[in-house]
């Protein structure tokens, strides 16, 4: 039996631990003016989840302080995407106008339409749940598709690292965040119970975790040998398109 003061700190751990993670991150890249090495995509995968996340709570009320977690998470998010588009690299997707994803998913310009997507996501959810919100089945399938989501979190980075060989602005707070909070959730679900959904998802999302770790140790974090490379091209893409 857990004594009821260590349930409460576990419980706040819980709530603002994982939020404040990427707290290093984004004053990294301020002090730098430079989102190089962060996926962007890491906070979509956030956003999409922990939204997701708290319409399943209507339907299956699990523990308060996941429900407050998912909440401080979605703004620390908001606050981070703000951050990585202000201060995207020059050689981004966006500037080039070279995205290869359908509809330039996740590439857009400007926040505004980040936004403006988040918000026809909660949209569409809140017509799915008040039309199958009744249904055991469908709250347990918005259930996996919410911790699925998160679970998928470190992948994006771990393409990422792959591709640039390097890790070269992903800060290393952030990965043994990742670890240590992973780690966390991974005991805490089990010691209070919580829905299978938290369970499995939280067990191959740390697996993903020390596969980043595994590329900390194989790659490094040098700045990569391409990069000034990339910058020269765009300068001169530049200076032609103003001619």
């Amino acid at each position: 039996m857990i004594p009821s003061w260590l349930s409460t700190i576990a419980s706040i751990g819980m709530a603002v631990g994982p939020p404040v993670v990427y707290l290093d991150q984004a004053v990294s890249i301020v002090r730098k003016k430079d989102s190089t090495g962060f996926s962007r995509d890491i906070c979509a995968v956030l956003l999409l989840a922990n939204i997701t996340r708290c319409f399943f709570w209507l339907g299956n009320q699990f523990e308060f302080a996941l429900l407050m977690q998912s909440l401080f998470m979605i703004i620390s998010q908001l606050a981070l995407l703000y951050i990585c588009i202000y201060y995207r690299p020059r050689i981004s997707p966006e500037n080039l106008g070279t995205s290869t994803r359908p509809l330039s998913f996740w590439q857009w310009p400007t926040y505004s339409q980040h936004i403006e997507f988040l918000a026809g996501y909660i949209v569409c959810l809140t017509i799915l749940v008040l039309i199958f919100g009744r249904w055991n089945f469908f709250v347990s399938v918005l259930g996996f598709a919410a911790l699925g989501l998160e679970s998928t979190l470190p992948i994006p980075q771990l393409i990422s690292n792959y591709k640039r060989k390097t890790l070269y602005g992903f800060r290393a707070s952030t990965l043994i965040g990742w670890v240590g909070g992973d780690s966390f959730k991974l005991v805490y679900f089990f010691m209070q119970g919580s829905p299978l959904q938290f369970q499995v998802c939280a067990v191959f999302q740390l697996s993903v975790d020390f596969a980043i770790v595994f590329q900390r140790f194989m790659y490094g974090n040098a700045p990569p040998a391409s990069l000034l490379e990339e910058e020269e091209d765009l300068e001169a893409a530049l200076a032609l398109a103003e001619e």
